[in-house]
């Protein structure tokens, strides 16, 4: 069977590797890569701050060849940060207390005039996951059909419990920080591509949002490949959980796909509540019940995890993803997320300097 390619976008944050603060060194990060050329060149960007660093994979069909992608730029991005006296942490909030420093662009000014403090206090990193589809009209029924999936990712994926030196209560407390832009979130329901595309358009001539790009839905058709690219991840501390999101991404993608194709109608759930699922997500993490994206009602995470994985299985079998993932969701149950490592740390230790230091070293799999 073809399989769908999958790609992936990593913001990683920048720190100084003794006191674990950010640093805003992007753009001498990116200048190094540059002066090397190659490859390197093209797959490392900047971000809306400074003290952010992105890369993004190609597109891949193999999750092997995608886990060694992955681990291949987070080592790139170290070497470069080393570099200048800095490192890189797969840090979705920075545990320190820090004062971002918005990067330079006209977009990025209209941002700041615009959303204020918004667009200041936001130092947040995500995993972006892109998944291949035929067409448009493919890819509204895919998003149409994945809704009330996309909370689980992000317990699964939880990896940001400390905001400005302080214990947040959340352990995605940056899908919270995110959810502060206007147009983020999960969507209704569609039905067809000329619908999404009339929506997006009529978000846009609000001018409230300075063009399409900035339309942030949890599920979104890209806006330069032919793909369906879900938002609603923290980046991952180990390179194993990105990978495992990918992989569950792709069978989401595959497995709405196939419900379309057999018009099987989406889960009819109001955007209220899909709120408020995602709300419980982040709050919660895996430690935690979650709300079952089914029923929606409170369940164990164990068995709201059962059951996306229980989703897939299918389109997992047929990619031959079923073994990757048991295993992944295994590790995760007995080690648990980043958010988890990070609080067990501080207990331990009672230093937030010594978080990010050992998320440093977690960070390229050390």
């Amino acid at each position: 069977m073809d399989v769908r390619t999958v790609g992936v976008e990593e913001e990683l944050l920048l720190v100084d590797p003794d006191s674990g603060e950010p640093q805003a060194l992007s753009a001498a990060v990116l200048a190094s890569a540059g002066r090397e050329g190659g490859v390197g060149k093209e797959v490392f960007e900047s971000e809306l701050q400074r003290e952010q660093l992105e890369f993004a994979t190609l597109p891949q069909a193999a999750m092997g060849d995608l886990a060694d992608e992955i681990v291949r730029w987070r080592a790139e991005a170290a070497r470069h940060a080393e570099r200048l006296g800095a490192a890189v942490a797969a840090l979705a909030t920075s545990p320190l207390p820090v004062s971002p420093s918005l990067a330079s662009g006209e977009r990025y000014g209209w941002m700041a005039e615009e959303f204020g403090l918004t667009t200041q206090e936001q130092l947040t990193c995500g995993c972006h996951v892109h998944v291949s589809v035929d067409s448009d009209e493919e890819g509204v029924a895919v998003i149409d059909r994945i809704r009330p999936w996309l909370s689980v990712l992000v317990a699964i994926s939880a990896n940001s419990p400390y905001w400005q030196g302080r214990d947040s209560r959340y352990a995605s407390y940056r899908s919270r920080v995110w959810g502060r832009w206007p147009s983020s979130g999960p969507t209704e329901i569609f039905r067809s591509a000329d619908r999404y595309h009339e929506q997006v358009s009529a978000m846009v001539a609000t001018g409230a949002l300075r063009d399409r790009g900035m339309v942030y839905f949890d599920a979104r058709l890209s806006a330069s490949y032919p793909t369906v690219e879900i938002r609603v991840a923290d980046v991952c501390l180990d390179p194993a959980a990105t990978v495992l999101i990918a992989t569950l991404v792709r069978g989401l993608v595959e497995t709405a796909a196939r419900e379309w194709r057999a018009e099987v109608p989406p889960v009819p759930h109001g955007v209220g509540l899909l709120r408020l699922a995602s709300w419980r997500a982040g709050r919660s993490g895996l430690e935690e019940r979650l709300i079952h994206p089914l029923t929606m009602s409170p369940e164990p995470a164990d068995v709201v995890v059962r059951a996306l994985i229980n989703h897939v299985r299918g389109a997992l079998e047929d990619s031959g993803d079923v073994r990757l993932v048991e295993e992944s969701a295994a590790a995760l149950r007995a080690t648990g997320n980043g958010a988890r490592f990070q609080r067990d740390l501080m207990s331990r230790t009672g230093n937030l300097r010594d978080v990010v230091a050992a998320c440093v070293r977690r960070t390229t799999g050390g």
